[in-house]
């Protein structure tokens, strides 16, 4: 059964090459063939350094980058503990991601499936599958949802060949890993007002959150004008 659902998953994803085969249209393959109706992958190396390396559309795209801006969500559990994770309604999972849940709602994301994607032991990260409304995964689909994760491993490999060279590092929960664009606002933020790179990261993802703006949308607005909006307070 697992190789016929690996078969199949490959013939739908080559069945998409005829667009060209990315990252993001083999994702975009496995929401269609699951009925999902936006789809993300977001990479973690060395237990750190995140990236949103795939997203079927903005929505899905606002939905990953709502886990980096809080810390929390399926795809870090699911990367963590390197088990699928499922919320059939994010309505009713405000004590599991309190600041996440809420948000990714707010996105037009009601269910979620994260499948984490390994290379052999190495977990490199996690495929979320999301839908509009409290629908659950069937088992059936869950399977299929398995045999696309570990295809998309491979993929993800070959377009971040980096991933196995990368140092190991233990597993980290929390925000402790953005994208590089962050990281050097966060640098820009915490020269010009004195504060530390903790406290620069921190300004960072409040000003996303309470302004329901994309982190790296944030950080590249500091990056271009050396400022958030509003001028944070020097610390004392």
């Amino acid at each position: 059964m697992d190789h016929d659902h690996h078969a199949t998953a490959w013939q739908r994803i080559s069945a998409a090459m005829d667009d060209g085969l990315t990252l993001t249209t083999a994702c975009r393959a496995c929401a269609d063939d699951l009925d999902a109706d936006f789809a993300g992958i977001t990479l973690v190396a060395a237990g750190e350094l995140r990236l949103a390396a795939a997203a079927t559309d903005e929505r899905a795209r606002l939905a990953e980058d709502a886990q980096l801006v809080t810390g929390e969500g399926p795809c870090t559990d699911a990367y963590t503990h390197r088990v699928p994770v499922e919320a059939t309604d994010l309505h009713h999972e405000t004590e599991r991601w309190p600041a996440y849940a809420p948000i990714a709602a707010e996105h037009g994301a009601r269910s979620v499936l994260a499948l984490p994607l390994a290379i052999g032991t190495l977990p490199i990260g996690a495929l979320d599958l999301y839908r509009r409304g409290p629908v659950p995964f069937t088992p059936d689909q869950k399977d299929r949802a398995g045999a696309y994760a570990r295809i998309l491993a491979l993929l993800v490999l070959d377009a971040h060949p980096h991933l196995l060279t990368t140092p190991s590092r233990p597993i980290q929960r929390g925000p402790q890993g953005y994208p590089p664009t962050v990281h050097m606002a966060a640098g820009v933020l915490a020269a010009k007002y004195d504060l530390t790179p903790d406290d620069a990261l921190a300004r960072l993802r409040a000003h996303s959150f309470r302004h329901s703006q994309p982190l790296l949308r944030t950080a590249q607005h500091v990056l271009d004008h050396h400022q958030l909006d509003e001028d944070p307070p020097r610390r004392t």
